[in-house]
C-alpha cells in the first residue's frame, strides 16, 4: 500500500490521463467487477468498481493506493484486496457520495486499517 491512499504506486503502471472505464478489476483471490468510474485527482484517485451479481450490484470505492498493477493490455486492474475486504468496504452511493469528503475519509480509514502503512 502506498503512505497515501489516494494515489497510486509509481510501479503500478497506471498513466495518468488513461480511461479506465470497463477494465476487469482482480482481488488477490479472483475477479471482483468491473471500473464503473475513475478519478485520476491529485491526492484523490480512485476506482469506482460495479461488483455486478457478485455481491448484488454493489458498488465500491477503491483508493487508487491499492491498486498493485494496472494491465493495459489484458484491460486488469489488480488490486492488494481480498473478495472479502471489498465486499465488507462501505458501499459507494453515486447520488450521496460523490464529493463528500466523509465518505472518503471513512474508506480511507477502512482501507488503511486493514492495510497499515
Amino acid at each position: 500500500m502506498t503512505e497515501n491512499i489516494w494515489g497510486y504506486l509509481p510501479t503500478s503502471g497506471h498513466a495518468a490521463g488513461t480511461d479506465l472505464i470497463g477494465y476487469k478489476v482482480e482481488a488477490t483471490d479472483g475477479g471482483i467487477g468491473k471500473v464503473d468510474k475513475h478519478s485520476d485527482e491529485v491526492d484523490s484517485s480512485y476506482l469506482v468498481v460495479d461488483t455486478g451479481v457478485w455481491i448484488f450490484g454493489k458498488h465500491v470505492l477503491l483508493p487508487a493506493g491499492t491498486v498493485r498493477t494496472v494491465d493495459q493490455t489484458e484491460r486488469k486492474i489488480f488490486v492488494d484486496l481480498t473478495k472479502d475486504e471489498i465486499r465488507n468496504s462501505p458501499e459507494f452511493e453515486k447520488e450521496e457520495h460523490v464529493g463528500d469528503a466523509g465518505y472518503y475519509e471513512q474508506v480511507g480509514s477502512y482501507y488503511t486499517n486493514r492495510h497499515p502503512m
